[in-house]
């Protein structure tokens, strides 16, 4: 019988779709800007897909919206065991005596839902404790950095039940405040023992190759009239330059070219400018959606070493948006030969089928490649 310690964040994820870095502390903004739980549906497809791949698995959890309510709706064979309630208003103090209520009861593996901040929370935990027990994360934060997460939810309930051995893998958070300003500062937080499966994701890069010469060869095909929704990163900083305007490099922006096109520049690879209108900088999902046109086109570059164009980073461009859009993927060279596939995580099944295939990616100019997203 395995044993598997479950604790849900159930605030992780919120400020995603509403243009927030993050939730660190910022809970009540993210609610006042509409912001919905992602994290408890999240959990219920890792539970479901824990159930249907174990046959002989006990549970020992949190009680109410921190593990107990989504582990009943998952239909286990037995009742789960639950080490304590949860409080009105959950902390990072309330996911750390879970896990020590965990290593109590001896667990085989620890499942948590959540971002960074939350891997943080259990690895240290279990650091502290000098326990080697594994864990693995169910992705629903904003920033998810870290190696310990399996690529999608039911991924990880399938890596719980069935993984036969573990490795060292690592644990990093960033500074949210500092995020949210544009600057990426990862601290690395612990090093913990995380199942061996193909679906467990790498770290994320943080650095890249030149991709001037792509940024030119995007900005001189812009089409009049069109609306560019441009993610984050510093590819898509470069084609904002090119287009003239200095964007939000860790949000997404929102730029229509004007009616009749007329792009300059100084060289072939340099800064060049462009007739359009800047509509949204560092917006929300709804801020996007309110500035969609007749034609729109989200432009996006995969995270290095990992692999996801859409769900980490940029929830903003959510299902709504994407069906709204036509897809451009543009990326180095090196980091597609680094990554060898991309990858989506949406929370729309039918969405992520239907984007599933051989998709377009540009590297320079003129050049393209073909990269599968699965």
């Amino acid at each position: 019988m395995r044993k598997i310690g479950v604790v849900v964040n159930p605030i992780a994820g919120m400020g995603g779709r509403v243009g927030l870095k993050g939730t660190d502390d910022s809970v009540e903004e993210a609610r006042s800007r509409g912001a919905e739980p992602r994290a408890p549906h999240r959990a219920r497809a890792a539970l479901e897909s824990l159930s249907t791949h174990a046959s002989d698995v006990r549970i020992v959890t949190v009680g109410g919206i921190m593990g107990e309510d989504e582990v009943r709706s998952a239909d286990f064979d037995s009742a789960p065991t639950v080490v304590h309630e949860t409080p009105a208003e959950t902390t990072a103090e309330d996911t750390q005596r879970a896990v020590e209520a965990f290593l109590e009861h001896d667990v085989d593996l620890v499942l948590f839902v959540g971002g960074d901040g939350t891997a943080a929370d259990v690895a240290e935990t279990i650091s502290r404790a000098e326990r080697d027990t594994p864990i693995l994360g169910v992705p629903a934060g904003v920033k998810i950095y870290s190696s310990v997460f399996a690529v999608t939810p039911r991924a990880a309930g399938r890596i719980a039940a069935t993984y036969e051995r573990t490795e060292r893998r690592e644990v990093n958070d960033i500074d949210e405040a500092a995020y949210r300003e544009g600057s990426v500062q990862s601290e690395l937080k612990a090093v913990v023992n995380v199942p061996v499966a193909e679906a467990v994701q790498s770290n994320k890069q943080l650095s890249g190759g030149s991709v001037e010469t792509l940024a030119a060869g995007f900005a001189s095909d812009v089409e009049p009239g069109t609306t560019y929704v441009l993610g984050p990163g510093s590819t898509l900083g470069a084609i904002k330059q090119q287009l003239g305007f200095e964007g939000s490099p860790l949000g997404v922006d929102v730029w229509r070219a004007d009616s009749d096109v007329s792009p300059t520049s100084d060289s072939d690879e340099g800064v060049g400018s462009h007739a359009g209108e800047i509509l949204v900088r560092d917006g929300s999902e709804s801020d996007i959606l309110a500035a969609l046109g007749d034609r729109n086109v989200v432009v996006v570059s995969p995270i290095g070493g990992q692999g996801f164009i859409f769900g980490r980073g940029n929830q903003q461009l959510s299902p709504a948006v994407l069906r709204q859009s036509e897809l451009v993927v543009v990326a180095s060279n090196a980091k597609l030969d680094e990554i060898g596939e991309l990858r989506v995580d949406i929370d729309d099944p039918d969405l992520e089928s239907s984007l599933r295939g051989w998709q377009k990616v540009r590297v320079g100019r003129f050049e393209h490649r073909l990269l599968r997203i699965v």
